[in-house]
């Protein structure tokens, strides 16, 4: 088993990625075992010489991953691994995610329902009220939802707020280290979000500052952790948020742009996205959750009848992935006590059924 020091040390190499770690480990054992091998022990078990591996390189990221673990037991922050059960789920189906990411906050970043909104610094009035009646709209319609965005102007920040007074969960991912924040004048925003039961997580290491490659590349995680994204208004073609779309897009995440007038300014973006099928058009909540299909909370007055026409076990299937948005089978197996062929009989079944969908790697979610 190897060591918080040795797993930290080992996520820190330049290009490390869940995919690389996982190839790596397969040949060497583990973290541990890995910075205890000579240069050449290396080369030799997975298969090809590299300087990115040498003594040297795992010399100095010890040394960083000492002094981050040591900054993270002063300041409350989190370290947190591909291999943690915390890491979110989804992030790890792409390819140049990042193998550890600090956070301050205990959100669950695996909630059934992780929406992102995202969008231009100089948010209009527009674009300010459709976020406003969206988080409004999901806070009172789903269960278990987290609003994501990167707590920068206008749009970001909208998302936020309005995230924390409906009392929903909001994480913003930052271009930097945990010890700073920018824009400094969200620093109190950042700090009620967390207290609030909000996260603010980045995978830079502390010490790292703002830098205009370092957002571009922040919006990988803003758009891979997602279910959707959501881009509310966006002028240039090279903005942030239109590079977000265009990640989540790569991605098989679903995006969704509010449209507007073609004169102005603010939604050429989001028309651009569109015209060009990168995005669905979104006018409100109601077209996001049908086309996500997901299941809303009865409302007042409304029965709440759980899937009354199925077996008990079926029923178990579908309380279990309406709670965290989908499983994989060994998970399921674990959760519900059915053995495995069972299920797999039954999992086979609600799917000629049309009520769930299979997903790569054993997955299922709701159809």
């Amino acid at each position: 088993m190897s060591s918080q020091l040795h797993t930290t040390a080992f996520c820190l190499l330049k290009g490390m990625t869940p995919r690389l770690a996982e190839e790596i480990l397969g040949h060497v054992g583990s973290a541990e075992e890995f910075f205890a091998l000579s240069d050449a022990s290396i080369t030799s078990r997975i298969g090809m010489k590299t300087n990115m591996f040498s003594a040297a390189v795992r010399s100095q990221a010890m040394a960083r991953a000492e002094s981050e673990l040591e900054f993270a037991s002063r300041h409350n922050v989190r370290c947190i691994a591909y291999t943690d059960p915390a890491y979110p789920r989804r992030l790890l189906e792409c390819t140049d995610a990042p193998a550890m990411m600090f956070a301050t906050g205990n959100t669950d970043l695996n909630a059934a329902h992780v929406v992102s909104i995202v969008g231009t610094r100089n948010a209009t009035i527009y674009g300010v009220n459709f976020i406003n009646k969206l988080v409004d709209a999901l806070a009172e319609r789903l269960d278990n939802v987290v609003i994501v965005s990167g707590l920068a102007m206008g749009c970001d920040i909208t998302a936020h707020r309005r995230a924390m007074e409906r009392g929903v969960p909001t994480v913003g991912v930052v271009a930097h280290g945990i010890d700073t924040l920018y824009p400094a004048e969200h620093r109190n925003y950042a700090a009620k979000m967390v207290r609030e039961g909000g996260m603010v997580l980045t995978d830079y290491t502390h010490g790292t500052r703002p830098h205009r490659g370092n957002f571009l590349a922040r919006n990988r995680i803003v758009a891979g952790m997602s279910d959707a994204v959501i881009v509310a208004e966006s002028a240039a073609e090279r903005g942030g948020a239109l590079h977000t779309a265009k990640l989540a897009m790569l991605y098989d995440r679903d995006v969704f742009a509010l449209p507007g007038r073609t004169s102005d300014h603010y939604s050429a973006g989001c028309n651009k996205l569109i015209k060009t099928n990168v995005a669905h058009l979104i006018e409100d909540a109601d077209d996001l959750i049908t086309h996500m299909n997901w299941t809303t909370r009865p409302q007042p007055g409304q029965q709440a009848t759980l899937f009354p026409e199925l077996s008990p076990e079926q029923q178990a299937v579908m309380e279990y992935l309406r709670t965290n948005g989908e499983g994989q089978v060994n998970t399921l197996t674990a959760h519900l006590g059915i053995p495995a062929g069972k299920l797999l009989g039954i999992l086979t079944e609600m799917e000629f059924q049309g009520l769930l969908l299979a997903l790569p790697g054993a997955r299922y979610r709701i159809a």
